[in-house]
């Protein structure tokens, strides 16, 4: 049956060290609980009364009976035959298709900055955004939202479904309450505060998000109103109606398993939900997960859904999460904000007694600062100075208790400075920043009672003053009562740029992840009451609710929500990045299967008279290739238009390390080298209502080393007469990813449970296992290291003297041993301890055994032999007491 078991996360034992590129770990299973989807005509009752009479005993989880999909989760009672109930169930009649339950961890986004909004006015029903809004936030600027919402549009009467922690209705830029006539007006909690994704979900009918933040910071970024709102920024799409889903609970480590997905996006389609988005998503690289089916099913069911590309950018191509990699579901990347806002306490500065003005800062510690009101003193009044404050201040220095002292961040740590300052009667201390943002300082020193940072630009401000002989006072209220300040500077060194922990895709069948980009670095938006009010936070979580908003907004334009017809406007009319590793911007483009089609437009979209048939180009891999291809292009307008067609390289990615098996981490190796796509034609006069077919023959790019699976990539650009610049953007691959090695036989051994670092066991070890109270004391542990993803994954049990075996892929085999086979993996490494249970509910007879891995390569036939990577444990025994 399809799933792991006893799975240990590889991070932490001897294995990791040995495949330290290997940083992947596969989606835990809830053990013993599977989803079953039930053939037409079955139902719960049936399948449940089934299971009485055979004598399966479960515990029910969730009635899955919806439009889209009918069945049910369940856990077994007695998880020690989980495989011989498994295969009985897959089996009956009633059961079409028979999943694990699979958990996907709570996102683990970067949280820069959480308010504490001292002076926020209790949760009141604020007044819906309407009309005619001057809209200047930076992230609405640079996706072209600015311009939609000068016309006055806001998405009213659309319907979005947000899958996530909740919504805390309660905060006034959200609406105030929750039901009809509010902003967050539909939904349910389908989970529980107590909810870990592994025990069973208690679900109520309210979902508020008051103990994690994420649903209430997504929820803003798409629909935040200005009313009520303490910065007064509004989201995306600030007519909408929302109907929040909470699938995660408050344990901070929390998971969300598969089957509340599918459940919560059921329901959120039943409910009307005109767009579903969810910032969620687990390691996959495949499209077959049943989360991803189940999405799908509901986009071709005409609701386009957005689902987040995923924070794993650091470990390099072929990475795409799941459910952003379901077929026909738009994944979003994300891209850096041109600002970088920051939430600061807010406090005042008098120049000579008379001018006053405000300053934001931060808090550090120690943070006794109390209500201070201290002029500033400098021991440098060089703002360049990265080691200012790091040497012993000379003998002439006041006495430094009557001053706020001002220091520049540098060289030396902040204790380092901090002593120095407190050698002369130091108190209080303000940092200043030398590069962009501020951060909380620790500089806990003897003598300190209060330390803190400011921005640059204040810090350099107030030391041009004070070389000035001005005298300069701080007036600081003691944090713990101050309200805050919104403080935004230009990000001049990523800004409009692919983030860097935006995931690569494409997926194993080289189609194309993600589809285009939104902002979701350094993000500005709501937080739960309790727990501040606002939060800058970044990741893949913050751009997909964006992309949800604009969805909104271009389908009120276009008057339409087919998914199809919004996708590939929205991938036409966006604007190509180009590269940046975090640090420096290179003069080329950066590759698709990192940013696809580039950085949404929304105005362009909404308003483009020229419709693509598709979104994207796939050529495969060598052994795959597609030798020519075709698209529509369709002119709605009102007058002919010609179309110019040309080809645009982005960058080529090198898959794998050099003489590795394993990904590059990023920032993996780039070339310039790119395909050469030639055009039948290439102008192309279309009258206005009419379409034209357009062939294009690509050539793969020649001299990379095909080995190491080159991702190459690039954009058809259409330069039309009536004004329009679309691309369409495209991908493939040299090099053969069946001929890839897909698992790590270095890294693939037999260990055993009582050794806490997992070594390898030599040879003709004895494990004794006991029946009747499951796996005690020393048990065979399999090992596992997937270098790539794998479509199955098998453990077959060898037997090493004479037996009932049968052959199963040319190998005289016992079957798989409990846990296995297992479908469509992501690149992982798992730790799978062997109870002697095979995969058809009977034991193993005592004896001496191998067990024989198996993972099929990338578009292999999973019915030979020579399509596995396969490694062959030593030989060991097995008894029973």
């Amino acid at each position: 049956m399809v799933h792991w078991s006893s799975i240990l996360s590889l991070a932490g034992t001897a294995l990791v060290s040995t495949a330290t590129a290997l940083k992947a770990t596969a989606p835990e299973v809830v053990p013993g609980a599977f989803i079953a989807e039930f053939e037409e005509g079955h139902n719960t009752e049936s399948f449940y009364n089934t299971l009485g009479v055979n004598s399966v005993a479960v515990n029910r989880r969730l009635q899955l009976d919806y439009k889209l999909f009918k069945g049910a989760s369940f856990q077994l009672k007695n998880v020690s035959n989980v495989d011989a109930a498994a295969e009985q169930i897959a089996g009956m009649a009633q059961v079409k298709k028979l999943w694990p339950v699979r958990t996907i961890p709570l996102p683990k986004d970067t949280i820069h900055y959480v308010g504490t909004d001292k002076t926020q006015a209790k949760a009141v029903t604020s007044k819906r955004q309407s009309g005619n809004t001057t809209d200047t936030f930076s992230t609405h600027v640079m996706t072209q939202v600015d311009q939609l919402r000068a016309e006055g549009i806001t998405g009213t009467g659309i319907k979005i479904g947000v899958i996530d922690t909740g919504i805390d209705y309660t905060h006034p830029a959200l609406g105030g309450g929750f039901g009809p006539g509010f902003l967050v007006s539909y939904g349910s909690d389908l989970v529980g505060d107590d909810y870990t994704g592994f025990n069973t979900p208690v679900p109520d009918p309210d979902p508020v998000d008051h103990c994690q933040g994420h649903g209430s910071h997504v929820a803003g970024i798409i629909a935040a109103q200005a009313e009520g709102n303490l910065f007064g920024f509004t989201g995306a799409a600030p007519g909408v109606t929302l109907g929040a889903y909470r699938v995660f609970g408050c344990p901070e480590d929390g998971s969300a398993a598969n089957d509340v997905l599918i459940a919560a996006y059921n329901l959120a389609y039943e409910d009307g939900s005109d767009i579903i988005t969810a910032s969620i998503g687990g390691a996959s690289g495949w499209s077959e997960d049943p989360w991803a089916v189940v999405v799908q099913r509901i986009v071709e069911a005409g609701v386009p859904c957005t689902v987040s590309a995923g924070n794993a950018g650091a470990d390099g191509l072929f990475y795409a999460s799941t459910a952003a990699n379901g077929k026909k579901v738009t994944a979003i990347a994300s891209v850096d904000n041109t600002q970088a806002p920051a939430l600061l306490t807010k406090a005042s500065f008098t120049i000579s007694n008379s001018t006053t003005d405000e300053f934001g800062w931060t808090a550090g510690s120690p943070a006794t600062w109390g209500n201070v009101s201290l002029p500033l003193w400098t021991p440098s009044l060089n703002t360049a100075d990265p080691a200012a404050g790091c040497e012993a201040y000379p003998a002439d220095t006041p006495d430094l208790s009557n001053y706020i002292v001002l220091i520049r961040r540098g060289t030396c740590t902040f204790v380092i400075k901090a002593s120095n300052a407190a050698a002369h009667g130091a108190k209080y201390i303000l940092f200043y920043n030398n590069q962009p943002g501020v951060i909380s300082v620790a500089a806990d020193v003897e003598g300190i009672q209060g330390a803190g940072m400011v921005t640059a630009e204040q810090g350099v401000e107030w030391v041009n003053l004070l070389a000035q002989n001005i005298t300069v006072t701080a007036n600081i209220i003691d944090p713990k009562a101050a309200p805050l300040v919104l403080s935004s500077e230009a990000n001049n060194v990523t800004g409009g740029f692919l983030s860097t922990y935006t995931s690569w895709g494409p997926t194993y069948e080289v189609d194309l992840k993600p589809q285009f980009s939104t902002p979701g670095g350094m993000i500005l938006s709501t937080w739960p009451v309790a727990l501040g009010s606002y939060a800058v936070i970044s990741g893949t979580s913050m751009s997909c609710p964006l992309a949800a908003g604009i969805v909104a907004l271009v389908a009120q334009v276009r008057g339409t929500f087919d998914p199809a017809t919004i996708e590939n406007a929205l991938s036409a009319t966006a604007n190509p990045n180009l590269f940046n590793d975090g640090a420096t911007t290179y003069p080329y483009l950066a590759p698709v299967p990192q940013q696809g089609a580039g950085l949404i437009q929304a105005y362009d979209a909404a308003h483009a008279s020229t419709l693509l048939s598709v979104s994207s180009l796939s050529f495969n891999d060598t052994d795959h290739f597609l030798s020519s291809a075709n698209f529509t292009i369709s002119n709605t307008g009102s007058e002919e238009v010609t179309y110019s067609l040309s080809n645009i390289d982005a960058a080529t990615g090198y898959t794998l390390d050099p003489d590795s098996i394993y990904p590059s981490l990023f920032p993996n190796e780039i070339t310039t080298t790119g395909a050469t796509i030639s055009f039948i034609v290439d102008k192309v006069t279309i009258p206005a209502g009419g379409k034209a077919v357009v062939s294009v023959v690509p050539t793969a790019p020649a001299g990379l080393t095909a080995s190491r699976l080159p991702v190459y990539s690039g954009y058809i650009a259409l330069n039309a007469t009536n004004g329009e610049s679309l691309s369409l953007p495209y991908i493939g691959v040299v090099g053969s990813l069946h001929s890839a090695t897909v698992l790590d036989k270095d890294v693939t051994y037999l260990t055993q449970s009582s050794d806490a670092t997992f070594n390898p066991v030599p040879a003709n070890t004895s494990f004794v296992i006991s029946k009747t109270n499951g796996t005690t004391g020393n048990a065979p542990v399999i090992g596992i290291t997937l270098a790539l993803g794998s479509a199955l994954v098998r453990v077959d049990v060898i037997p090493q003297g004479p037996s009932n075996a049968t052959e199963i892929l040319g190998v005289k085999s016992l079957g798989n041993i409990f846990g296995f086979p297992v479908e469509y993996q992501p690149r992982s490494g798992a730790l799978s301890e062997w109870d002697g249970l095979l995969e058809n509910g009977s034991y193993a007879p005592a004896g001496s055994y191998t067990l024989l891995v198996r993972a099929l390569r990338i578009f292999g036939d999973r019915t030979k032999a020579e399509e596995y990577d396969s490694k062959e444990t030593v030989q060991f025994t097995i008894s029973y007491s």
